[in-house]
């Protein structure tokens, strides 16, 4: 089974990578970002790169610009190297970045793979949610969704976590269905 994961922080997504250390069955964890794509840019290339500040985005849970739960999976990706990771970490203080492009081979092994959403694709995701199945997804569900399926496989199961209600985001669900959310 592979999940798709809506990531800000980086927290629900990293428990995943613990469950599959541990043995649990997951072919990939699917980390979906916003436009505030860092998470993505660092599981496209191995560099993490932070942005002067998050942009405001339908999305908002996830407009986050350093990921307050990302160096723990960077210390077992570093093998448990806790000086490392101290010195990647001063090294993002002092230039913004880092860069891990070196372990790609790992961090591909760790079965994390991302993808990035955008406004009009929340919207659409929605719709088409909607639409085929009657259910009414929020935002931050429909940035999982949508990635999830980019990298969806024929023949494993693909369970996309939702995270929170739509009723919080009645604008974006207005806009994307002519209609309040319940």
């Amino acid at each position: 089974v592979s999940f798709a994961v809506p990531s800000g922080n980086f927290g629900n997504i990293y428990a995943g990578c613990v469950a599959r250390a541990m043995g649990l069955p997951v072919k990939h964890l699917i980390l979906a970002t916003n436009e505030n794509d860092v998470l993505d840019e660092f599981f496209r290339t191995g560099r993490y790169r932070l942005r002067a500040s998050a942009v405001a985005t339908s999305s908002p849970s996830m407009d986050i610009s350093k990921a307050s739960n990302f160096e723990r999976y960077v210390f077992d990706l570093v093998g448990r190297d806790g000086a490392r990771v101290k010195a990647l970490w001063q090294a993002l203080e002092t230039n913004g970045e880092f860069d891990l492009a070196a372990l790609r081979e790992r961090i591909a092994a760790s079965g994390l793979v991302s993808g990035r959403s955008t406004h009009a694709d929340r919207l659409a995701t929605i719709q088409r949610v909607f639409q085929r199945y009657g259910v009414l997804g929020d935002p931050h569900t429909a940035d999982g969704i949508k990635v999830g399926l980019a990298h969806r496989e024929p023949g494993v199961p693909l369970i996309c976590r939702e995270t929170a209600l739509p009723a919080k985001f009645a604008a974006t669900i207005r806009e994307a269905l002519g209609r309040d959310p319940e």
